[in-house]
């Protein structure tokens, strides 16, 4: 016997909500309380669908953080209410949005869906549909009267990812998202299979805490050759500059220059807390592998391991938001607190 779940679907902007006006050609936001009458497949779910969107819709390359907390509390306000969530995303930014979320839920009980698409909902051969109408079936999913996903997830392409562990990879193929180091939570095929080796577990004891302290006083620095000391030195001295993401070379190296180091030993003196994420698409950080990063070590740079950049950003905000001390920041970031990194 199939269970009925009731979702919420919330549209924040994006592709997926856009529909064609075939008059004129140009794309036009898309009405969500005619739903049903768009897409007449979702008349053959088994579950209760309701929709709410943003006031004005946005495109994803405005997303901040005043967005994932406008999105955080509309969940937090119908959470009792409602068995799974789908947010309804632009692809550009929703690693960081959905990342984000995940680390703002504390003890999460019931599925947070992200999904999109790559073409318009009203488009012929638009993979917004499916997206769609599977992202719902699986926020829908129970056993035994419990969410089977208890975690924030970005559905896409026939693969639910971990969302904390998703980049955009791809601006043009169906297959926009990757997640080169965790595997897929579920895959859609002639069935839908759930991987329930790599769910994350949550204590179903506790209630689900939201956080939306943020700070967003940091930036990203990505290594190149030929990056010079001014350039670093005129970064690293951004007014109110809290913390940042030292984008690094394979597993954690950077240059050895002793400016280099200096500065970024300077910095962290002075209560600036820095990141060590790898620029590769896969693999780990690693400080003291190699003697190009063993300096990054002995200063107090805090290892990345194999977070996403995207992670790294929304854990780091999340962090600075709670004012902790070095020591205890270095413990809890090193540290997987929602499946985020081994």
């Amino acid at each position: 016997m199939k269970v009925k779940s009731n979702i919420l679907l919330i549209y924040t902007g994006g592709t997926i909500g856009m529909i064609k006006d075939f008059e004129t050609g140009a794309l036009k936001a898309f009405n969500f309380s005619e739903l049903l009458q768009n897409i007449p497949e979702l008349k053959l779910l088994e579950h209760t669908i309701d929709t709410v969107s943003f006031k004005d819709p946005i495109d994803s390359s405005n997303m901040n953080p005043v967005y994932w907390i406008q999105i955080a509390k509309i969940i937090e306000d119908r959470f009792e209410n409602y068995d799974g969530f789908v947010v309804l995303h632009g692809s550009d930014t929703m690693s960081y949005t959905a990342s984000a979320l995940s680390f703002m839920f504390e003890n999460l009980t019931k599925p947070i869906i992200f999904t999109g698409s790559q073409l318009p909902i009203g488009d012929l051969r638009t993979d917004a549909k499916e997206n769609l109408i599977t992202s719902i079936q699986i926020a829908g999913l129970q056993k035994q009267g419990k969410p089977v996903i208890s975690e924030v997830g970005l559905y896409f392409e026939y693969k639910l990812y971990r969302a904390n562990r998703t980049t955009k990879i791809n601006a043009e193929n169906f297959q926009a998202f990757s997640s080169s180091n965790y595997p897929p939570l579920a895959e859609s095929g002639v069935h839908l299979s759930v991987n329930n080796n790599v769910l994350w577990k949550t204590n179903r004891r506790r209630k689900t805490k939201l956080h939306t302290n943020f700070n967003h006083e940091i930036l990203i620095l990505k290594m190149f050759p030929g990056i010079n000391e001014s350039t670093v030195e005129h970064m690293l001295s951004k007014k109110n500059l809290k913390g940042v993401i030292l984008e690094t070379y394979g597993s954690g190296n950077a240059p050895t220059d002793a400016w280099f180091i200096n500065l970024l030993k300077k910095h962290i003196s002075k209560g600036l807390f820095i990141v060590n994420v790898t620029q590769c698409i896969a693999g780990s950080v690693s400080m003291g592998q190699y003697e190009t990063s063993t300096q990054l070590k002995k200063i107090g740079v805090v290892s990345g391991k194999d977070i996403t950049t995207e992670a790294a950003v929304a854990k780091l905000m999340y962090l600075l938001g709670s004012e902790l001390s070095p020591k205890v920041f270095k413990t809890i970031f090193e540290t997987s607190l929602r499946g985020e990194m081994l």
